[in-house]
This record gives C-alpha cells, sequence and structure tokens, in this order.
C-alpha cells in the first residue's frame, strides 16, 4: 500500500512539474501563436526555394521560430544556395545608423556577399543579380508609410521582374495591428524614397499585403509569392502574436514605439520641436525650450482626444535636437491602442503648439518644409497650419481621398 502510494505520489510530482514547465515557456517567448512566413516556408513551403539559388533582403528582424536568423538558418541548409544577400537602411546585422550610406563587403560570418541597397544603389542591379534564381524579402515592419524598407521591397520586386525571376516575400505582422489607417494619402508630386505610392501615413497591411498592393495596383508586375503567416489576425498588437519583438533601427526600440512614431514622425522632419529623438523617449514627446508643458497639456486633454492622455514633462535631450537644453512639452500616453488616432494626434499638437505659443513659429521657409511634405504626404498640411485652420479642419481634408484607398486596399487584404 506505502509503495502504491509513493507511486501515486511521485506521479503526481511529475505532473505537477511538467505543468509548471508548460506554465512558464508558455509564458515565455516559445509560445508564440503567430508562424512567421520565414517559419512557414521553411517547414510547408520549402519547394519555393529547394535546390535553388537564393538572394536575401533582410536585416536583423528577420529570424526563425528558434531564434536563427532567416540568413543563417538558409545558409545552413544543404537543399538551397544562398548566394546573395541585400541589406536595406542600417544594414544586414543592423550595425549603421539611420540615414547612412552603405558599401557593399562581404558577410564575415558566412562568406556571401552583401550588396548594399542603401548607398549608391537603391535597387538590385543586373551584375548583382546574375546567379540568382529566386529573390526573398524578410524584414519587419513598423506600419508607417514614411520608412524606407517597404520601398527596399518595391525595387527589389522590379529588379526581380526585370531579371525574370521570381519574388517571395515572407510575410509578418504588422505591430499596429491590421485595422488603423489613418492620415493623408500620398500626393504623386511629393513620391520620394519614403513615399512611392499613393497609401496613408497608416496604412494598416502587412509588407505581403503591401507587396500585393505594389505589385497589382501600381502596376511593378513581377512573379510574386507571399508566404502567409499562420496565427496572425488583424484585431492583433504585437505582444499577442508571442513573437519577439527586435528593433527595426534604433530608435523604435519597442514595437509599441510604431504608435508614438507615426504621432510625432511627420513633426520631427521640421527640426524645430523635439519628438524626444535623442531621449529615452524616442516620439513619445513633444517639446521644445520655449514650450510651457503645464499649458500644452491643459489643452490637449481639454480636446477630448479618444484613447491618450497627455502629461506634462520637462526633459534635456542626450542628442540630436536641443542637446543638453531644459525643454517643457508633454509625453504621450496611451490608454487605448485600438482607439488611438495617431495622425489625428500629431495635427492636435502642432494646432495647440501654434495657437499657444504664437512667437515661436515652428514651421520656417527652408528645405525642412519639403523634408515635412514628403514625409506627411501633403503639402495641404503645412499650408493649413500657416493659414489659421483648426485641427479638425485640416483632418476631415484628408478623408474622402482616405476612403477611397480603403476600398482599394480590402482587396489585398490576406487575413
Amino acid at each position: 500500500m506505502a509503495q502504491k502510494q509513493r507511486l501515486w505520489g511521485s506521479i503526481v510530482l511529475l505532473v505537477v512539474l511538467v505543468s509548471g514547465i508548460w506554465a512558464i515557456l508558455s509564458m515565455g517567448p516559445f509560445a508564440q501563436k503567430v508562424q512567421t512566413g520565414i517559419d512557414v516556408l521553411l517547414q510547408e513551403r520549402i519547394d519555393l526555394i529547394r535546390g535553388k539559388r537564393i538572394g536575401l533582403i533582410t536585416n536583423p528582424t528577420g529570424f526563425t521560430a528558434d531564434f536563427r536568423s532567416t540568413v543563417d538558418a538558409l545558409a545552413g541548409r544543404d537543399d538551397v544556395q544562398l548566394v546573395a544577400l541585400f541589406g536595406p537602411e542600417h544594414g544586414v546585422r543592423g550595425d549603421r545608423k539611420g540615414g547612412e550610406k552603405i558599401e557593399s563587403y562581404i558577410d564575415p560570418k558566412t562568406g556571401i556577399p552583401v550588396y548594399s541597397l542603401y548607398g549608391k544603389v537603391r535597387k538590385p542591379t543586373p551584375n548583382m543579380l546574375k546567379n540568382v534564381d529566386v529573390l526573398l524579402f524578410d524584414i519587419q515592419d513598423i506600419g508607417v508609410r514614411p520608412y524606407t524598407y517597404i520601398y527596399t521591397m518595391a525595387l527589389a520586386m522590379e529588379a526581380a521582374r526585370e531579371a525574370g525571376i521570381p519574388f517571395v516575400v515572407l510575410d509578418r505582422p504588422n505591430p499596429m495591428g491590421g485595422l488603423l489607417v489613418d492620415g493623408p494619402v500620398l500626393e504623386d508630386s511629393l513620391k520620394s524614397f519614403i513615399g512611392m505610392y499613393p497609401i496613408p501615413y497608416v496604412h494598416g497591411m502587412t509588407v505581403g499585403e503591401l507587396a500585393q498592393l505594389f505589385n497589382e495596383e501600381y502596376g511593378i508586375g513581377c512573379q510574386l509569392t507571399v508566404v502567409p503567416m499562420r496565427g496572425w489576425q488583424r484585431e492583433m498588437l504585437f505582444e499577442e502574436t508571442g513573437l519577439l519583438w527586435i528593433p527595426t533601427s534604433p530608435h523604435v526600440p519597442r514595437a509599441r514605439t510604431c504608435f508614438f512614431l507615426a504621432a510625432t514622425g511627420g513633426f520631427g522632419e521640421l527640426n524645430t520641436l523635439s519628438n524626444g529623438v535623442g531621449t529615452p523617449l524616442p516620439f513619445e514627446i513633444c517639446g521644445a525650450p520655449w514650450i510651457d508643458g503645464e499649458d500644452l497639456a491643459r489643452e490637449l486633454n481639454r480636446r477630448d482626444l479618444p484613447g491618450v492622455f497627455f502629461r506634462p514633462i520637462t526633459f534635456r535631450p542626450y542628442y540630436f535636437l536641443f542637446t543638453g537644453e531644459p525643454c517643457g512639452g508633454v509625453q504621450i500616453h496611451i490608454l487605448d491602442y485600438l482607439r488611438f488616432k495617431p495622425l489625428e494626434v500629431q495635427i492636435h499638437l502642432l494646432t495647440a503648439v501654434r495657437d499657444l505659443f504664437p512667437g515661436h513659429p515652428f514651421i520656417e521657409d527652408s528645405e525642412r518644409t519639403l523634408a515635412f511634405d514628403r514625409a506627411m504626404g501633403t503639402s495641404a498640411i503645412r499650408r493649413e497650419l500657416l493659414a489659421g485652420k483648426s485641427a479638425e479642419a485640416i483632418i476631415a481634408g484628408w478623408q474622402e481621398k482616405l476612403e477611397v484607398f480603403k476600398g482599394i486596399r480590402r482587396k489585398y487584404l490576406l487575413y
């Protein structure tokens, strides 16, 4: 009897231990609810690349479920041959600062040639693709139009079409989910490398969905295959996916930073208002040495914008704009990510600063105004701010084109 009790006791203890270990793992990064395109490719669609010479466009955000970089995962296989790497802004290994021009080199870990797509060349050349049978793209996007990775993808799609080779996008989540669509649609006259196609500031699409949109709607016409994710739903914020967040660039340290970048990134181009770059709160701040944070917070909170609270703050940037200077301003606290409208918040911030501090114009006639217009996708916002229009009137001005885009967008949604 005692022996049976000890046996049952051992079984119960084993069950408790296994359950405990499973509970710990289920709370950690091992509990991925979502499989990204690279894992689906390796597990289910290896036929797309088996026996082929592969060119890969990636950076540190391309990695597998077992935490290997996509570069290393493909380079270590016997059934494919990884022959070329292509690096976007910040480089394949993520060791270059934003805006830094990058030269081509040999990857020291794999010995594979790395061709820069953020230097003299932004589109793969025929010489770069001469030994490539299939071109793959695996990069995490952040969900806003003025971010260069999606245009690196578009130009590479053009190059693949011209070379007559297939282009495969390994899909990844939009960190802001797939429901939020906000802001002005890009005007043709302001096309640049931070905006090549008429999409809104916040597009609410994955890179795979954008690839289909670019390919069909805007005439790239390459041999495109999107390897979709498994388990992703449009209402998911990034933390709900169970995936690790790898910074997409130095000032996007967390997935939630994408929401803040959408709310303040545009006016950062003016170099007259700090948006927190150079502080521990990149994109979560609006301030300047001449701003009274108490007054600005009071005015913004009076406007009762959905899902957000503004807290007065003082800060000194460690670098970039206003380095070492005491600044007043507000910190943006997002209370409800599903109700938060980042572009509307940006316009309310700008109109509030304009109206409260008229002696300090923050839109000057300089080359920075063109950078602002390109980021916003329209010159109308700058002109309407200078004309004294209300936030509500400015926001109303982009709604018609936004609704047209939403209709086009629906045709290319995968989830």
